[in-house]
């Protein structure tokens, strides 16, 4: 049909042939059509197929174990690569006419969808679990771990369907965007109401070292997809230490009121020569911060902390505003 379609196309001179050629592009639309159809009905197959045997081993969609999500949602559903593959494969060796693009594009998304609708319930059940029970740097680990677990099966499952299509990590948006916004819709209410500064720069250090400067980085292609949901929660985590950083400078520092304890320093002096009179450092005497006066101390420690978890500009700002107050 192609070949026909080419050759009135290019012979137009021919008697009527405009109106073969409109009967050709009607068949081939109709064909192509017929190809999305069995597309869809092959990869609904397989999604039935794979809830069929999680409520067989006795789980719902919101308590499947981890053995019955690894075996279950990618093996089986694996199966229907098998099925598709030599359709699938025709479609992306004609992806350079712009039919199949769009073709092409269509099978892409139904897949997308057709994934989504088997692993969000349970990628949202995980996530609530690790909620529940573990704080919120613990949290930030184990979620983006997971997730970076389950992109990276979804990557290998996708590359059995579309092998010439996933050198485009943007294919993968749909489902893999949505995945990880569970974890950001989770994480976000917990850090607008976090005041730990300590928690909050051992957050910045989970995601900004451990996740995108390791994992993200040597795992390669496979997680490319987590990348901006993890950037954007990492600036969340930024936005709001930056405010609890201000927030203790008003607070703890600016409008700190000295005791009379405080301001007695020939005593405090004194005192401190008497009981450190052996050591030669304040690393071999924790107590000689006790010799400082207070907002110092204070301003030290947290600069101290904040110094490898902001931008050298939001850092810069904080420094000067402890100097200034």
């Amino acid at each position: 049909m192609r070949k026909g379609e080419g050759y009135v196309e290019s012979n137009p001179q021919y008697a009527e042939s405009s109106v073969y050629l409109l009967k050709f592009r009607r068949l081939q639309s109709r064909a192509l059509g017929m190809i999305r159809s069995h597309v869809l009905s092959v990869l609904k197959s397989a999604s039935s197929r794979v809830q069929a045997a999680i409520r067989s081993s006795g789980s719902s969609k919101a308590a499947v174990s981890e053995g019955v999500e690894a075996s279950v949602i990618h093996v089986r559903f694996k199966a229907a690569a098998n099925e598709l593959k030599p359709v699938l494969e025709k479609i992306e060796r004609r992806s350079s006419r712009k039919e199949y693009v769009q073709l092409l594009a269509e099978c892409h998304k139904l897949y997308c969808e057709q994934r989504l609708s088997l692993v969000r319930g349970i990628v949202h059940q995980r996530i609530s679990e690790f909620a529940k029970k573990e704080l919120l740097p613990s949290l930030t680990r184990s979620g983006c771990a997971y997730l970076m677990q389950v992109c990276q099966l979804e990557h290998q499952l996708f590359d059995n369907f579309f092998p010439s299509s996933l050198e485009d990590v943007s294919i993968l948006a749909p489902l893999i965007d949505s995945l990880s916004t569970y974890l950001y819709d989770t994480l976000r209410p917990k850090l607008i109401h976090e005041t730990n500064i300590d928690f909050l720069c051992e957050l910045v250090d989970i995601l900004k070292v451990e996740v995108l400067g390791e994992q993200v980085n040597r795992r390669g292609e496979s997680l490319v997809g987590l990348r901006p949901t993890l950037q954007r929660i990492l600036a969340d985590v930024h936005e709001r230490l930056t405010f609890r950083a201000r927030t203790h400078i008003c607070d703890e520092i600016a409008n700190y009121l000295p005791s009379d304890e405080d301001l007695d320093y020939p005593t405090k002096l004194e005192q401190s020569m008497e009981n450190s009179s052996e050591t030669i450092s304040a690393k071999e005497n924790p107590d000689v911060f006790k010799t400082w006066y207070p907002p110092l101390e204070k301003t030290l420690s947290c600069l101290s902390k904040l110094y490898h978890c902001l931008e050298q500009a939001v850092f810069t700002g904080l420094a000067q505003k402890h100097r200034t107050d």
